[in-house]
């Protein structure tokens, strides 16, 4: 991961996008990680893992008969879908 201080990441904003596109960068305030950017891919990507987790939570749960009212039941059944608004 490619390190830099804040001052450094707000000065050289230009240069902190390339390293970001190539691997994540590690943001410092006074020697402390304060952030982390990366890339709209990797991001993308961090994105779809937590929606699989969550649709794969959700469909166990629906496997195990998990009571659910009528409302959560149908948002369920749209994610399960692959519905969007």
């Amino acid at each position: 991961m490619f390190k830099m201080n804040a001052t450094k990441a707000k000065n050289e904003f230009g240069l902190m996008l390339e390293h970001a596109r190539k691997e994540p960068v590690s943001i410092e305030r006074n020697g402390r990680g304060v952030a982390v950017v990366i890339s709209f891919e990797e991001y993308s990507r961090l994105q779809e893992l937590e929606n699989k987790y969550w649709v794969d939570k959700a469909t166990k749960a629906v496997a195990k008969a998990f009571k659910v009212d009528k409302k959560s039941a149908e948002l369920l059944s749209e994610l399960l879908n692959g519905s969007e608004d």
